[in-house]
């Protein structure tokens, strides 16, 4: 849904109020919103229900809205095996991990873990081995594991996921068990990885407010950067340099995990290819390693590209366009008190409040917008619990770029779920916070010593984002 009347047309209003009150209409009228309740700025959506993550920003164009619901369906709608009609639909495979983007984005936001003996879906394989000067994709089954295929092709692996607890124990008594899962790989189906097989696990996560995060002009990132920890906060954030296709050059990450991704373009492009097997301009090789192609080259494809520049146009509109959430009981006293403590603790340090947008941004309603996305887009060490012990670009294996947490707290009611942190293992905001280790360690510490009131009151702001 699209509210009747956007946060623009607010001054309008109020002058027609006194106009509009003898026809009972001033009471059917809200109230301009605080500003700080407009997380994703001017375009900012309304709507908290089960569709909160898949509106389009409220500010869009005429044009740009026929571009977004365009796009809207080449990320939902299933990809089929070629040959097929329509034409533009098919090529999927031959080796896939899901059939469509909102496969894994469920309703734009977060996939979930796989249950013990359940195939992957919301979450997938990262794979690389040591390289030269770094690491490279795996020989035989490249950058990503597929674990579907076209019918009579077998995937690359099976896997097995099992989880483990452990206790903590909180101020006052209070015990959390934590999981960690363990990825095992029962059976490969072409041949032994290379020695070294780094695996890294990525839970899929929410892609509304993509455009607001690349609108942040780079001075804008740089300001947060503190590598060297000069203000002596245990906060060292850092930029992910990672190659930049379009400008052929490294720039700065800012989507993935670990920000090894610099545009929502190159991202989409590489999301086709890996995650759904569809090749576009910017890759346009099937998925499959030459240590597969004896078995795989004969498998039916679509045309090339199979995604050509118009799905990549609106795709990309799509993406960009995607509105974020406002945030909701901002007058309850248990918000204010976790907000006070959100920064008493310095969250705050990594998950920045405000950022403003640049002025140079391609679409024109994400310019110069002051929002609200707790991310710094920075990488941070995390410390050795939340390790994959995997490098991507610049990060180690140990580093993770600030989780965005705007709409955090409407996972469960556009999900169904409340899967946090890269591969979903903490279950709600407690056991994502008891993970944080490394530069965020003294804030865990003290989110343990807080007595049960305060740490409510923490859990409720954030929610209320």
């Amino acid at each position: 849904m699209v509210p009747f009347f956007h946060i623009r047309h607010y001054p309008l209003l109020m002058r027609l109020l006194p106009l509009l009150a003898f026809t009972g209409m001033s009471a059917r009228l809200a109230a301009a919103p605080p500003a700080e309740a407009l997380s994703g700025g001017a375009g900012t959506t309304f709507n908290a229900g089960h569709d909160a993550f898949t509106m389009p920003l409220s500010t869009l164009s005429r044009q740009h809205r026929r571009e977004f619901v365009v796009g809207n369906s080449f990320f939902k709608d299933n990809w089929v095996a070629a040959p097929a009609t329509p034409a533009n639909r098919d090529g999927l495979g031959p080796l896939f991990h899901a059939r469509s983007c909102s496969s894994c984005h469920v309703n734009d936001g977060r996939g979930a873990p796989p249950a013990e003996g359940q195939i992957m879906t919301g979450l997938l394989l990262r794979l690389s081995v040591p390289g030269k000067e770094g690491p490279v994709p795996d020989p035989v089954y490249g950058g990503q594991l597929a674990v579907r295929a076209l019918p009579g092709m077998a995937p690359e692996a099976e896997v097995v996921v099992k989880w483990t607890v452990s206790e903590v124990i909180l101020a006052g008594g209070e015990k959390v068990n934590l999981r960690r899962p363990e990825f095992t790989i029962a059976k490969w189906h072409y041949g032994d990885p290379a020695p070294g097989l780094m695996i890294g696990p990525r839970l899929a996560p929410g892609v509304y407010g993509g455009g607001l995060l690349e609108a942040v002009s780079e001075a804008e990132l740089a300001r947060s950067t503190d590598p060297e920890d000069k203000n002596g906060d245990g906060i060292s954030g850092r930029l992910n340099q990672v190659w930049d296709d379009a400008r052929k050059a490294k720039a700065p990450g800012r989507f993935g995990w670990k920000a090894n991704q610099p545009t929502l373009r190159q991202q989409a492009a590489e999301a086709f290819n890996g995650d759904i097997g569809i090749t576009t301009a910017e890759h346009p090789e099937e998925n499959f390693t030459s240590a597969q192609a004896a078995v795989l080259s004969a498998a039916p494809g679509g045309g090339h590209p199979e995604a050509d520049k118009l799905v990549m146009d609106r795709m990309e509109s799509y993406l960009r366009s995607l509105a974020v959430p406002a945030r909701r009981r901002m007058d309850d006293p248990a918000v204010k008190l976790g907000e006070s403590l959100f920064r008493g603790l310095n969250c705050a340090g990594c998950h920045l409040p405000v950022m403003m947008t640049g002025n140079e941004y391609p679409l024109e309603e994400l310019r110069h917008q002051t929002i609200r996305p707790y991310t710094d887009l920075l990488l941070h060490d995390m410390g050795p619990d939340l390790a994959d012990g995997r490098p991507d670009g610049e990060a180690t294996g140990s580093e993770w770029r600030t989780a965005p947490l705007w709409g955090i707290g409407l996972n469960g009611a556009v999900n169904g779920n409340v899967f946090f942190l890269h591969d979903g293992r903490a279950r709600n905001f407690s056991e994502a916070i008891l993970w944080h280790g490394g530069e965020a360690a003294a804030s865990r510490e003290a989110f343990i010593k807080l007595d049960a009131e305060n740490r409510s009151a923490l859990i409720a702001f954030l929610d209320s984002l």
